[in-house]
């Protein structure tokens, strides 16, 4: 083993050696004794000769619904490929039922760390994330920090990672919308100038990146939320469909979380007054965020809910079978439009812009506000399922290889 391991350094050699033919017992054992080895898709192993034993560590950090689904996936690949994962949770969304029942559904490891920021102003948020994970960082020395998406927490730990010199890997990067100065926004093209790695949903995203002269280590890999609808796909859940004798194709299933949607009462009245006209014509089905509960029961809107059957926040498995047996979706949550596209069903997105440009561009989801929400929801539309848009599903095996060649 040992004139192996001299041989490759001394040959100067490629960083990983796939070896065949290794039965399990002692042989194996000192393997995984001398280097970094994970399974392969093809069921080799697959030894990290030159890192002297190293093991390679990487930070992700995680702290809304739809960080908690893509961490699923590439946890599952970085566990194949013995990379050693430190899992950081901010505590973004607060909420039992909004994030632990996400740990548990989607089977992710509990957070290695838990820093239960919770709810608050954006810079107050941002800077306690901030504060907190900077002593995580130094004590654990990664080689990379994974980030997701366009959250408070994906800034924040870019930031930190980017000022103690700690390469920066941010999922779904080059997503793009107005207005800017929209938080999520803000938080996206920050993070995109941060970052080492971008790891790109969309061709469209690429474009989004050279039109910001950004070309050095942007990657086209997929959406990694399509990675996790295949394989969760047939562990959809209907029981909240069966429970409320729900008819295939005749509901609209609706979410709403986003504050220039709910945190002023005029606004928001508007909105649920639309609601409230599309519930004579067809059963809404609204699981209700808790910031829009708070909202509606302060302002006291309630009125117009009484036709619409509403719920508890609930669990990914079922609120994907709500999706699957739906008619439409009603929403202004970014992952959900995707996971909606990925189930060949429309959505009608309660915002100014999306960061889904290209599902808007071919007419299959419609943007909406609160005086065209009606009409936009019975608009007829004809158009041919637009497939591919989002890659083939294999994202985070795309990502591994390339941070593994990285590093």
């Amino acid at each position: 083993m040992e004139n192996l391991k001299r041989l490759t350094k001394s040959l100067n050699l490629e960083k990983f050696v796939i070896f065949h033919g290794f039965k399990k017992g002692k042989e194996l054992d000192e393997l995984f004794n001398m280097a970094d080895i994970g399974i392969g898709s093809l069921g080799m192993y697959r030894i990290n000769l030159n890192s002297g034993g190293k093991e390679m560590k990487i930070i992700s950090l995680i702290g809304a619904r739809p960080q908690f689904i893509k961490e699923a996936v590439l946890h599952k690949e970085f566990e194949k490929n013995g990379i050693k994962e430190i899992l950081v949770h901010s505590g973004q969304h607060y909420d039992k039922n909004m994030s632990d029942i996400f740990f548990q559904t989607l089977n992710i490891k509990s957070p290695d760390y838990y820093l239960n920021i919770g709810s608050g102003n954006h810079g107050e948020m941002t800077g306690k994330i901030m504060i907190e994970f900077e002593k995580i960082v130094i004590k654990e020395k990664p080689d990379i920090v994974l980030v997701y998406g366009d959250t408070n927490t994906t800034l924040a730990g870019a930031i930190v990672a980017s000022k103690l010199k700690i390469p920066v890997a941010h999922v779904e990067a080059g997503i793009r919308q107005k207005p800017k100065d929209m938080p999520e926004e803000i938080n996206r093209v920050l993070t995109d100038r941060i970052a080492n790695y971008l790891f790109c949903p969309s061709k469209l995203a690429v474009e989004n990146l050279k039109k910001e002269n950004i070309t050095d280590g942007v990657y086209f890999v997929g959406d990694i939320m399509y990675d996790l609808y295949k394989i969760m796909e047939k562990q959809f859940k209907y029981e909240i469909f069966e429970k409320l004798k729900l008819k295939e194709n005749e509901y609209i299933l609706m979410t709403m979380h986003r504050d220039f949607n709910v945190d002023k009462k005029e606004k928001l009245e508007k909105i649920l007054n639309q609601i409230e006209k599309i519930s004579k014509e067809k059963t809404i089905v609204f699981p209700i965020h808790p910031r829009t509960q708070k909202r509606i029961k302060e302002f006291k809107l309630e009125k117009y809910l009484e036709k619409v059957i509403k719920l508890e926040p609930i669990d990914y498995l079922n609120l994907m079978g709500l999706v699957k047996k739906s008619w439409k979706i009603i929403t202004d949550s970014g992952g959900l439009q995707k996971e909606v596209y990925f189930a060949q069903k429309q959505a009608i997105i309660v915002m100014p812009d999306t960061g889904w440009r290209g599902l808007i561009k071919l007419k299959w989801n419609k943007l909406a506000n609160e005086k065209n929400l009606y009409n936009k929801t019975f608009d007829k539309n004809e158009i041919k399922y637009p497939e591919n848009i989002y890659g083939d599903g294999n994202a985070g095996i795309k990502i591994v290889e390339i941070l593994k060649r990285m590093i």
